[in-house]
């Protein structure tokens, strides 16, 4: 197929990738197995194929390598597509990496073997202790399949020391290293958790997208950039791209939640395997939820790769353009609310329950919608989606992206205000929602959404400080969460959805608060806990959100990397040091669980899996980021002239003069 077929094809949605060069038949079922580097062995052993399986008493992801006769496949070679219910063996037409040169009889250059040689020397002389010559290298012919034939021995014979660490920050940067996930040799993302001791996996071993966002920053602002290009090409590639109207099948646009890294044997020849990525799209999940947050954190790390490592071509692809509109289209597809968030449907959501959560929430813990809602009722967090709207306006190519500029632009100003205007409390709010008139008919009504000054709960009257507020955790007519939501919060002034004063105001309140939100542990994800009754009733019972546990008020160290990040736009990096100075106290030595209860998060989670990759990556991104505060320009959101002047001009507009209806220019006689 010719290249600009192929593009006409990729923006038609015809073809949704221009990594082949021909188009993949069409399938009603959108999950991918991706092919790479099949290998084959013989029955009687002359070659081996070794697995290394993914399990946690080897603390390896699954890798295969072949230790002899790679029959002329090597990393780049044909990268091709299988659609579970159709076969579908399409040419790749550009590698995910690099490969080394060929000459001009297309084999490759000595020059290209020979650094590739010393690359694997120089790794596993630093990794393993050992010194491996460059004879060794040479006696073996200088073939892929034999440097890995090494490397593979080196990689299953050495065993990960978690104890001799010199440092909390060694030990963390050996966890997250070991939770790394490959794919034909390539790191490609990292498990949720990663604890040997663990029998119950459960989908701990799957790589999340939400879960990577803290793992890839941590590689970027390290310099280590191929496993974050790698995750987002990959990931990309998962993105379903079939329209679909039916409750059992992901949208279009929609990213996967997780997936996996799967060995399975090679149609028709079970003396060959391949390795296949096994995307899921809420179809394990409990209560068979499907993520809408994935597409905006992909976003927002493809962003921050351009910016940290200077390579704007991943972004500039057509493919990666085409998967930006896709999420975006998703993302902004009418709805039958009149509000520029977006609609909650109870029990839509992660945390697998009801928490009370129905409406229009700031944020969410784990944000997704139910199949069943999709196309009335998205979900996700409005501070995500304002953050992941401007991170887009910033990649897409405009020339080619009008419309959709528009429609984003339309929706970033009308969101701001109203998150801004609506969403706002401190102790000035607070009085005035306490002498609220309702049943206001008229459009310059004060109480615009019929609140009840009754709902004021009385915990808020005494814990809110006469310096400080912040934004509340849901809106919808006649009624007002008032919880503190963090992460919704943190990411508001990450994002500059909240205004300059309102960001300090924010911290103002975690410092005011300190005891309450970071106590023994950072961060509490919400305050106060539902107890009594009221947990009864909005959580029917639920035993994993007891008070002060699992989402419910417990406290979760991945979110002192979104703390530091808002600290330093505000520069306010002392709150965040003492944060981390707390963390580091007890974290290494609790083997670095995912979250914490008790009303002080003096206890381990009681269903809390230990060495939570999230974790350790959060530690690491505070870390990086309090020594080079200037790094965290590439996840920080600058409010543009543009949406600082809208917001002024509908504050200072008659809302009557917007609203009413124009009588008829001319008349007529009935």
């Amino acid at each position: 197929m010719a290249t600009s077929e192929a593009i006409l094809q990729v923006l038609s949605g015809a073809v949704p990738r221009l990594f082949y060069s021909e188009p993949c038949s069409k399938n009603s079922n959108s999950r991918l197995s991706l092919k790479y580097c099949v290998s084959r062995r013989q029955k009687k052993g002359s070659q081996v194929m070794q697995r290394v399986d993914f399990s946690r008493s080897s603390r390896n992801c699954m890798r295969i390598y072949a230790l002899d006769g790679l029959h002329g496949f090597s990393h780049g070679n044909a990268l091709n597509v299988h659609l579970e219910s159709g076969s579908c063996k399409c040419q790749h037409a550009e590698s995910v990496n690099a490969v080394p040169a060929e000459d001009e009889h297309g084999g490759r250059s000595s020059n290209s073997w020979n650094s590739q040689k010393v690359e694997v020397a120089q790794q596993m002389n630093n990794e393993n202790g050992s010194v491996v010559s460059m004879e060794k290298l040479n006696n073996e012919n200088g073939s892929v399949a034999s440097m890995e034939k090494l490397a593979s021995t080196r990689t299953i014979n050495s065993t990960p020391n978690r104890v001799s660490a010199d440092s909390t920050d060694d030990e963390a940067w050996n966890l997250l290293r070991e939770s790394l996930v490959y794919y034909c040799g390539n790191p490609i993302g990292t498990i949720a958790a990663n604890d040997p001791t663990d029998t119950s996996i459960l989908n701990y071993d799957q790589v999340f997208i939400r879960d990577f966002i803290p793992s890839g920053i941590a590689f970027l602002l390290k310099g280590e950039y191929d496993v974050v290009r790698n995750f987002i090409l990959y990931t990309l590639q998962l993105q379903s791209w079939e329209k679909t109207m039916d409750c059992y099948s992901p949208g279009q646009g929609l990213m996967p939640a997780s997936f996996k890294v799967r060995t399975v044997p090679l149609d028709g020849d079970d003396s060959a395997y391949e390795e296949v990525l096994d995307p899921d799209f809420g179809e394990a999940a409990i209560g068979r939820v499907a993520p809408v947050d994935s597409g905006l954190w992909w976003i927002i790390l493809l962003r921050a790769y351009g910016k940290c490592s200077g390579d704007l071509s991943v972004q500039e692809r057509v493919d990666v353009q085409t998967g930006i509109k896709m999420i975006l289209k998703l993302c902004l597809a009418d709805g039958f609310d009149m509000f520029p968030t977006l609609l909650v449907t109870d029990g839509s959501c992660m945390i697998d329950r009801r928490m009370g959560i129905h409406g229009h929430p700031l944020e969410i813990q784990a944000c997704v919608f139910h199949p069943t809602f999709y196309h009335s009722s998205p979900v996700f967090f409005q501070a995500l989606f304002y953050s992941a709207l401007l991170c887009a306006r910033e990649m897409l190519a405009p020339e080619e992206s009008a419309d959709l500029m528009r429609a984003l632009n339309n929706r970033l100003i009308a969101l701001s205000f109203h998150i801004r205007e609506y969403y706002w409390t401190d102790m000035s709010k607070i009085n005035e929602i306490y002498r609220y008139k309702t049943e206001e008919y008229s459009y310059d009504a004060v109480n615009k959404f019929n609140i009840y000054p009754d709902q004021i709960p009385p915990w808020l009257g005494e814990w809110m400080p006469n310096k400080g507020g912040y934004l509340i955790g849901n809106l919808q007519p006649a009624h007002m969460d008032f919880r503190f939501f963090s992460l919704g919060n943190l990411w508001s002034i990450v994002s500059s959805l909240a205004t300059i004063d309102q960001s300090h105001a924010i911290l103002d309140l975690i410092e005011a608060k300190w005891a309450d939100l970071v106590a023994d542990m950072p961060l509490k994800i919400c305050y106060p806990a539902l107890e009594g009754e009221e947990w009864r009733i909005i959580t029917g019972s639920d035993p994993k959100n007891t008070p002060w546990s699992y989402h419910n008020g417990g406290s979760w160290p991945t979110l002192l990397w979104q703390l530091t990040v808002a600290c330093i736009k505000m520069n306010r990096p002392w709150i965040a040091e003492n944060a981390v100075k707390i963390a580091e106290r007890r974290i290494s030595r609790d083997k670095w669980p995912e979250y914490y209860d008790s009303k002080r998060a003096r206890f381990i989670g009681k269903q809390a899996h230990l060495y939570q990759t999230w974790s350790i990556a959060g530690y690491l991104v505070s870390k990086l980021l309090l020594a080079n505060p200037d790094a965290a320009k590439i996840l920080v959101n600058v409010e543009d002239s543009e949406l600082a002047n809208a917001f002024s001009c509908m504050l200072s507009a008659n809302p009557r003069r917007n609203r009413v209806r124009k009588g008829p220019k001319q008349s007529f006689i009935v």
